[in-house]
């Protein structure tokens, strides 16, 4: 077996475990349902830790637009340790929590002390129903089949997020069925962006990548500069787009690799950014929607979703997988096995 095999092959079966994970979603909802409809929530918090309180950021998002309730995303480590920061007996606050494994400390920690400050309900996201966060749960979807041999975080994240994001369509009255058709749609865009992946991942030159992303997307920007930097230790940051010209940008060099995430709302102004950013020299490669003739430089990847804004994000995430995966392999690296090698 290859460097990075069951890597490779539990990003592949993507497609199948999303639909396992809004069947495990559907027979939550009504619960779900029932408990946003009998409670009036103040306040919405979203944690877990690594991939998972970046999964939180994009749930935050999109809660606070659809729902106009605060929402936001606390790692799990703040919430553990600085409780009196983050909860309160004066507020109703729904806690959802993500964790792949269920068992995080810090995660289970967080939600020990969301009960002991007054904090109102939890509902647990995971990927393994038996385990000791998955007891704190009022409202639980599982998603067991998602779990993973490698270390790596790929098709447990998009699974759970994709929970998420159906969590946050019933939450604001959007038709959650419409992802449905996900699987089908990742399955279309890997074949149509084949040869830029391969080219990309293939890349050695590159020596920094840069991810932009604004609004939900940003949590999906920093999620895949965790991947970048867990398989293929080459230096990665994620950035808001416009927050990158403010100084970030001046670390930027001929063998830098910018990856836009484009959204719909702020699309004239991310275009702005990537066109000064690819007007002076730098490589850039943007994923969107739909081109309509982009007048913006490098390289771009349609998804041709035809979904609403708030249902596409997950497809922006798994090309970028992929290219993570093979800088790493290309450079002689097992994302299967992250050992820790410190230098003499």
């Amino acid at each position: 077996m290859g460097l990075g095999s069951k890597t490779l092959a539990e990003m592949e079966s993507q497609p199948q475990l999303w639909t396992e994970a809004l069947r495990q979603f559907e027979q939550r909802a009504d619960e779900l349902q029932r408990l946003w409809s009998t409670t009036s929530f103040d306040e919405i918090i979203l944690t877990g830790c690594g991939s998972t309180y970046y999964a939180g950021m994009v749930g935050a998002a999109l809660l606070q637009a659809g729902t106009g309730i605060t929402a936001r995303a606390v790692s799990a480590t703040e919430l553990m340790l600085f409780p009196e920061m983050n909860v309160s007996a004066h507020r109703t606050t729904l806690l959802i929590c993500v964790s792949r494994s269920g068992t995080t400390r810090e995660t289970v920690a967080a939600a020990e002390m969301f009960r002991n400050h007054g904090g109102h309900s939890i509902v647990v996201v995971t990927c393994s129903s038996e385990s000791p966060l998955a007891q704190t749960a009022d409202v639980l979807v599982a998603i067991d089949a998602a779990q993973e041999e490698s270390r790596v975080q790929t098709r447990s994240f998009s699974s759970m997020l994709l929970a998420v994001t159906a969590l946050a369509a019933l939450f604001t009255g959007r038709d959650w069925r419409i992802l449905a058709s996900m699987p089908e749609r990742l399955e279309r865009l890997t074949l149509a962006s084949a040869e830029t992946v391969e080219r990309l991942g293939r890349d050695l030159s590159i020596t920094q990548f840069v991810f932009l992303g604004s609004g939900a997307l940003y949590g999906l920007a920093c999620e895949a500069m965790l991947k970048m930097t867990e398989m293929a230790k080459l230096f990665s940051a994620a950035y808001h787009p416009l927050e990158y010209l403010h100084g970030p940008h001046y670390t930027a060099n001929a063998t830098t690799q910018l990856i836009g995430l484009l959204s719909d709302g702020a699309r004239a102004e991310e275009l702005r950014v990537f066109n000064i950013l690819h007007g002076r020299g730098l490589a850039l490669f943007t994923l969107c929607d739909a081109n309509r003739l982009l007048p913006v430089g490098g390289t771009v990847i349609t998804l041709d979703s035809d979904l609403p804004e708030w249902g596409r994000g997950l497809l922006y995430l798994p090309p970028l997988q992929r290219i993570c995966w093979l800088q790493a392999v290309e450079r002689g690296f097992d994302p299967d096995n992250l050992a820790y090698r410190p230098q003499a």
